[in-house]
């Protein structure tokens, strides 16, 4: 049994994401929750609210990781083209790495949910968008892409390549790798 705070709620989190993981995953519960992981849901009630603040936990995992490797790249690629190029490939492996999570960005397992999750999605795939589009400013200013493309265009039709790749890894149950042909097709997204 886990002895240091914190340590309960984290291994309740990774569960979550691990049950999250089942190709055929359905619903989740609370109840199959707490069978999972031997104890009661009252004790998953010590720890959180609701459901709906289980997967707030999983949101702020997932912003976390992947605003925290934004900035990375941003902080060090110097080429807005680069920077782009980067942001996508990570896109692309964190949900290769990360089924469960995937499932959570695409929406599918937030469905019969608290709507405010949804809407927590939502503003993340804003932000990374607004990245997108400031790294395209940015490789426009120093002329790496051609003069006309529009970055507000340009950044939207990444974000929904991204999130197609995303739901056909999830709609495979997790057997269609979100990275194939990214070598091949990148080129083409610019």
């Amino acid at each position: 049994m886990p002895t240091k705070p914190g340590e309960r709620k984290l291994q309740i989190l990774q569960t979550l994401a691990a049950m999250l993981e089942e190709p055929k995953a359905e619903k989740i519960t609370t109840a199959a929750l707490a069978k999972r992981l031997d104890v009661s849901e009252a004790a998953l009630y010590r720890h959180f609210a609701s459901k709906a603040q289980m997967f707030e936990g999983l949101i702020e995992f997932i912003e976390q990781t992947l605003f925290g490797l934004v900035n990375k790249i941003t902080a060090e690629e110097k080429s807005g083209l680069k920077q782009i190029e980067a942001v996508l490939t990570m896109l692309l492996g964190f949900a290769k790495k990360n089924p469960g999570m995937t499932r959570v960005l695409i929406g599918d397992a937030l469905v019969n949910e608290d709507e405010r999750l949804q809407a927590r999605i939502n503003q993340l795939l804003d932000r990374l968008e607004a990245t997108l589009k400031q790294a395209l400013r940015f490789a426009l200013s120093a002329k790496e892409i051609p003069e006309g493309v529009d970055p507000t265009a340009q950044a939207n039709l990444m974000l929904a390549f991204v999130v197609g790749r995303w739901h056909q890894f999830a709609k495979s149950g997790f057997r269609r790798d979100p990275t194939e042909y990214w070598s091949a097709q990148w080129p083409s997204i610019v």
